[in-house]
């Protein structure tokens, strides 16, 4: 029987092997490439990450694709560390406040907000790290995967 006082930390390793390519396909270990977990607890993940050069657009500015897989997987990785497993995406929505430049660090932090037999729900903010001034909000409801049809 598994020891749910583990999930934060093999949901840490899950997020960690994610951004090394281990666990995941190319484009999310590009975006994730360097990556920091600062904290990972019960419902809670909270990173830090500075803008590398590969992840801008034509204006210099962090890509919004990218921010959309950084999102997804942190907040992934937070209901990991409140369930235990990785779920299915049913819902997800990412609102754009403003934007980062290339070597700025940001800080990341995902949180469920919601949980129900084996429906989640996370949130996750994307800031700049200086100012604290939002850049994204991500809404995400992940579904428990079922081995029946």
């Amino acid at each position: 029987m598994e020891d749910e006082e583990d999930h934060p930390q093999r949901s840490q390793k899950w997020l960690e092997n994610v951004s090394k390519g281990i666990v995941s396909h190319e484009i999310e270990a590009l975006t994730l490439q360097g990556l920091q977990i600062e904290l990972a607890q019960k419902g809670l993940i909270r990173c830090k990450f500075v803008v590398p050069e590969h992840l801008s657009d034509r204006d210099g500015n962090w890509h919004v694709g990218a921010i959309a897989v950084l999102v997804d997987d942190v907040g992934a990785a937070a209901i990991f560390s409140y369930v235990g497993h990785i779920k299915a995406s049913v819902g997800f929505n990412v609102s754009y406040l403003s934007t980062a430049k290339i070597q700025e660090e940001v800080e990341i932090e995902g949180k469920v907000i919601g949980h129900k037999d084996k429906l989640s729900l996370v949130e996750v903010s994307v800031k700049k790290k200086d100012s604290g001034q939002i850049i994204a909000i991500g809404k995400q409801w992940m579904s428990a995967m079922t081995s029946k049809l």
